[in-house]
């Protein structure tokens, strides 16, 4: 059964007070509607899952309120690296250790605009695992791939560098997102068809590399502009299993409208 999850990343935004409060409001939410908001565990009788990804600085003190709740906190980023001289880097046990469960790897503005290489993005991701984190491999293409018919197979190869030497056994809480990169932040979203036909791409692939059952029980994510008024006809596609929100997510009564738009049975 894959339960539908909202993970909202609040990239670079909000300060202290915003990003508490913020929190302290979905920790209301949880806690007034706990027959339906479930944790990374997808047990019981949860309609939907919520993460958030803060920035750094606030990990801390938005983890702290959300404690005892089913909201899982995850970084927006992580180093290959255990630890060691790598100024302004965050290791996978940091991440750990202020309490995260979940972390993004390979998101676009990484690769696009920091120049992260799928290798990198692979080496990321066996960092996360191997501290214990659960990954979120996002993957996707440019306006530029997508015209030039390219979109499967920048997904795929990113798919494939993404998870190169993972086995099975270990990628149990492993989330994907597909996020063209055209579609983030510009207001454009790809429409259910577009969002399906890539999310159905996805799954055949884990299901030759891993399989059949695997790709069934995996959750695969649509993110590029998920708001209130798109979230319903795109959640409402067979596979795709939930939304990474990005602008939508940094208010309450935006975020928890998309959470209100899930499907009402997990698939």
């Amino acid at each position: 059964m894959r339960i539908p999850v909202i993970a909202g990343n609040w990239k670079m935004n909000l300060d202290r007070s915003a990003a508490v409060a913020l929190a302290r409001e979905l920790r209301d939410h949880a806690a007034s509607s706990s027959a339906a908001v479930g944790g990374a565990s997808g047990g019981g009788a949860a309609r939907v899952e919520i993460g958030v990804a803060p920035p750094f600085p606030y990990l801390e003190a938005v983890r702290s309120l959300l404690r005892g709740t089913p909201i899982w906190v995850a970084g927006q980023n992580v180093s290959h690296e255990k630890l060691g001289a790598f100024t302004g880097e965050v290791a996978a046990s940091m991440l750990v250790d202020v309490g995260c469960s979940h972390v993004l790897v390979g998101h676009s503005e990484r690769r696009h605009l920091y120049g992260e290489s799928s290798d990198l993005v692979g080496r990321k991701l066996a960092a996360a695992l191997a501290a214990g984190l659960a990954p979120l491999l996002c993957v996707g293409e440019t306006l530029a791939e997508r015209q030039a018919g390219k979109t499967n197979a920048v997904v795929l190869e990113q798919l494939e560098s993404g998870l190169k030497g993972q086995e099975e056994a270990s990628l149990g809480r492993l989330l994907i997102a597909y996020e063209p990169v055209w579609a983030i932040g510009t207001g454009v979203n790809a429409t259910p068809a577009q969002a399906g036909e890539v999310h159905r791409l996805i799954r055949e692939w884990l299901g030759r590399r891993f399989s059949k059952a695997f790709a069934a029980a995996t959750r695969i994510l649509y993110g590029g502009s998920v708001k209130a008024e798109n979230a319903a006809e795109l959640l409402a596609v067979d596979d795709v299993d939930g939304a990474l929100v990005g602008g939508a997510s940094l208010t309450a009564a935006s975020f928890l409208k998309i959470v209100a738009a899930c499907p009402t049975r997990a698939r």
